[in-house]
């Protein structure tokens, strides 16, 4: 059986499948990565010998590029649909989740790495950073609508613009651990370097170029065709293809692409916030994205089958348990007191912090840069976090959404009708 083939038959098949598993999901309330990597699984344990091996270990680079290019087209399907006007009073809870919440939740990991898993310093920064951010790609059932569905939720808002803001903004840290594992071997004289290079320099030059970039592309599809009788531009392919022009230029100057491509995507709606051609650039990069998340998730089904988990043992179990039920409820519930949220709301926010598919690429990443020693049990832990976070918030996530989008529906009733009354 020839492989190349198998592998673009079982491409052809998952892909062909995302165009009904979403809406059977939310019929069914259960995520759909949830079936694709149960798909992943079965697959691998029938086919294994026919298919590439699923370990990260054993292919790194393809696993950065694969879980880098998801993130990249999630980041900006996930900036073009929020209708949320920016501006920082009013994307403050996503601020304070991307800074208070998530240093918070990268000590106390970092902390729980080295007294549970007697994990050294860069590894454990390591583990914190990467299971610090919100995953954009696998966190579609609590985030927000396709553009322009004129709801205004403060929930769904939240988790939507914490999950594309706080991937770049985990970054810096995932380099302070490949510095410090370097630095380990060959002295501390790059912390300082880390801090104005990978810190400073690197988050002002992605938030510059997504700006800049952002307002390019803006005056090239609104612009020009609105006043000065240029080209229409009618193709929604323009957003999966300035994803890659801005995350390339970025990175070339050494910025985060991350941090680009969702800032160029906010800057791109922002421009003309009512215009219909959002809504066809979204389409195209959701169906895109849909694409690559189930070869992911298969691919991820099929590590479980070739012993990703093999080295995880209970304390492993202990972290991971006490990572999604506390460290990040209590560290998002921290980081949003004084934002005016409801407790519900609050309640809300602080649970569904979904980890996926940005962990594994976090995790790739830094080990096509350094030597951590710790390769196997941070793939485990990751895994299992994942596993763990797919399970928890995957079958809980439609149903409560519904219940909180069902709840604020009858107050607005009820404070229409008092109104009505006392006029």
């Amino acid at each position: 059986m020839s492989t190349y083939i198998l592998i673009i038959t079982i491409i052809g098949i998952a892909s062909l499948g995302m165009a009904w598993f979403p809406s059977f999901s939310k019929q069914l309330r259960i995520s759909y990565s949830i079936m694709y990597v149960l798909f992943g699984i079965v697959l691998y344990s029938v086919l294994d010998k026919y298919l590439p091996s699923a370990n990260p270990l054993d292919n790194r680079v393809v696993t950065t590029h694969l879980t880098e290019l998801t993130v990249i087209i999630s980041l900006m399907g996930t900036g073009l649909k929020i209708d949320q006007p920016f501006s920082f009073r009013t994307w403050k809870v996503p601020f304070r989740l991307i800074s208070v919440t998530m240093l918070l939740c990268i000590a106390s990991v970092a902390f729980l790495a080295t007294w549970l898993l007697n994990f050294d310093i860069a590894s454990a920064i390591l583990l914190g950073a990467v299971l610090a951010p919100t995953d954009p790609v696998l966190a579609s059932d609590v985030q927000v609508e396709p553009p322009m569905e004129g709801k205004k939720e403060n929930v769904k808002f939240s988790l939507t613009a914490e999950a594309g803001m706080n991937d770049g903004a985990a970054f810096p840290f995932t380099w302070l651990a490949i510095t410090t594992a370097i630095a380990t071997n060959y002295g501390w004289g790059e912390i300082g370097e880390w801090f104005a290079r990978d810190f400073l320099y690197r988050i002002a030059a992605g938030v510059l170029c997504g700006v800049l970039l952002g307002r390019l592309l803006a005056y090239l599809v609104f612009y020009l065709p609105e006043k000065k009788n240029f080209v229409v531009i009618k193709d929604g392919f323009v957003a999966v293809a300035a994803t890659l022009m801005v995350y390339g230029i970025t990175e070339m100057v050494h910025g985060y692409g991350f941090i680009a491509v969702f800032v160029t995507a906010i800057t791109l709606r922002n421009y003309e916030l009512d215009h219909k051609y959002h809504k066809k650039l979204h389409d195209f990069t959701d169906q895109i994205e849909r694409i690559l998340v189930s070869i992911v998730l298969i691919v991820f089904g099929g590590t479980l089958v070739d012993g990703i988990l093999h080295p995880l043992n209970w304390m492993m179990i202990v972290l991971g348990v006490v990572f999604i039920a506390l460290v990040r409820p209590v560290s998002a519930w921290l980081g949003m007191i004084g934002t005016g949220l409801k407790r519900k709301e609050k309640l809300v926010v602080s649970f569904f912090g979904i980890r996926g598919i940005g962990s594994f690429f976090y995790l790739a990443f830094a080990m096509t840069k350094a030597n951590f020693g710790t390769e196997r049990e941070l793939w485990a832990v990751v895994s299992f976090i994942v596993i763990l976070s797919l399970l928890i918030h995957g079958l809980t996530a439609s149903t409560t959404i519904q219940k909180l989008e069902k709840e604020a529906e009858l107050e607005a009733k009820k404070i229409d009708k008092e109104q009505g009354k006392v006029d």
